[in-house]
C-alpha cells in the first residue's frame, strides 16, 4: 500500500489545489459554467480516489478478514460503503 498511499496522497493534493482554485474562481466572479465544470472535475477525482481505496481494501483487508473467519464483518463493511456511495 505504501506506493499506492503516495499516489493517493498526490491525488488528494491535486484535489486540494482544485478546491483552492474553485474558491478563487468564486471570489473573482468567474463564469458559472466554468465553476460547475471544475466542481465536476473535483467530484470525479474524489470518486477515483474512493475507487482506488475500495479496491485496495477489498484485495487486502477483506480477504484477511475472510481468512480469519470474520466474513460477517467483511460483508458489513462492504454494505456500509455501498450505502454511502448510493447517497
Amino acid at each position: 500500500m505504501n506506493s499506492n498511499k503516495q499516489k493517493l496522497i498526490r491525488r488528494l493534493k491535486i484535489v486540494e489545489g482544485q478546491v483552492r482554485g474553485l474558491q478563487e474562481m468564486l471570489a473573482k466572479d468567474a463564469y458559472c459554467i466554468d465553476i460547475i465544470t471544475q466542481t465536476s472535475a473535483v467530484k470525479q477525482a474524489l470518486s477515483g480516489i474512493e475507487d482506488a481505496l475500495m479496491e485496495n481494501h477489498l484485495s487486502t483487508c477483506v480477504i484477511s478478514q475472510i481468512k480469519k473467519g470474520k466474513e460477517k464483518t467483511a460483508v458489513q463493511e462492504i454494505l456500509k460503503v455501498y450505502q454511502l456511495k448510493r447517497k
